[in-house]
């Protein structure tokens, strides 16, 4: 079987997919958009000059031709996984349906958030929002659990809590609030704020200053490898929902694998079957049910059927039916 997957994996989740499609011995190729890159210094610079001067960005239409030039190479497929399709445009679109006995689109960022288009192309539409799922009859899967599981008694951490978070002016309002409930507790927790610094002179609208000098910040993102070495290292896992959002973040699955607790302004966590109060402190509407006992309990493990129905190798099966 030949399965390719074209994503703009920003993240480095996506490749995952495709090492565990592998692992089963499929033919399987990542075509990355995100990995495309100019060739050269001179193309930058002219990248750059049309997209201040002209309003237009070459580097766009050569991600797009991108795609096509790679399906040639690689040639039909028996299935194709497209991840947030509206990034790819309604002609390309056309010319990967040709490429795909079966086309199927996974959209995990929201409707209200990120409008995808021309879905009319795809067999079958995943998405991981309960909201678009009701409302566009998409069928329903989360995100994934893709890292190994190591229990919570060979890991010790030094934190109570850690949480990271590029810009987000919803996700920070609520991390302010929550700052100032738990400095009182005496939590030990970090927060890293990442990506370019130009917002940071808008910090002061939204969080107090004695919380800004709390924070720490790095103008680029922490490699995605290292993440569980950050997330080891604390009890509890901070998760703050971006607007217009439902689904679940990959932080809830990270926090599964390494036996972490979640503290989430997520309510939809609540109507799965891995939910546990003992586990996940779902926070009310001004953050008033933050205690230290939440932190001072140990970590209830999942019963192993619960476990395995988030796990990578699950979704995979699910989302190419290979157990059909």
């Amino acid at each position: 079987m030949k399965i390719c997957l074209i994503s703009f994996d920003f993240w480095h989740y996506d490749e995952h997919i495709v090492e565990k499609l592998s692992d089963k011995g499929i033919e399987a190729c990542h075509i990355n958009i995100g990995a495309f890159t100019h060739k050269n210094t001179g193309e930058r610079i002219k990248n750059t000059f049309s997209k201040i001067f002209l309003g237009k960005n070459p580097k766009y239409h050569k991600r797009q031709s991108f795609i096509l030039e790679s399906l040639e190479k690689i040639g039909k497929q028996d299935q194709i996984l497209v991840i947030n399709p509206e990034a790819i445009e309604e002609n390309i679109h056309k010319k990967i349906r040709e490429y795909a006995d079966r086309n199927i689109a996974y959209l995990y960022d929201s409707m209200a958030r990120n409008p995808a288009t021309h879905l009319h192309h795809f067999d079958t539409i995943f998405s991981f929002d309960d909201n678009d799922v009701k409302n566009f009859g998409f069928e329903k899967i989360t995100n994934y659990n893709y890292l190994d599981h190591i229990p919570a008694e060979k890991q010790h951490p030094n934190l109570d809590l850690f949480y990271i978070t590029s810009y987000d002016k919803k996700r920070l309002s609520a991390l302010n609030l929550l700052i100032n409930r738990l400095l009182p507790l005496k939590i030990k927790f970090e927060v890293y704020m990442v990506g370019k610094k130009g917002w940071k002179n808008k910090l002061n609208q939204i969080i107090d200053p004695k919380n800004i000098d709390i924070l720490k910040f790095g103008r680029k993102k922490i490699p995605h490898h290292a993440l569980p070495d950050y997330y080891k290292n604390t009890k509890v896992i901070l998760d703050l929902m971006r607007a217009n959002q439902t689904g679940l973040s990959f932080r809830i699955f990270e926090a599964m694998a390494l036996e972490k607790k979640i503290i989430t302004d997520n309510p939809t966590i609540k109507t799965y079957d891995f939910y546990n109060p003992n586990n996940i402190l779902v926070l009310d509407k001004d953050f008033h049910n933050v205690n230290k006992d939440f932190f001072n309990t140990p970590y209830e493990k999942l019963p192993e059927e619960v476990y395995n129905k988030y796990t990578l190798d699950h979704w995979v099966n699910t989302v190419f039916k290979l157990n059909s």
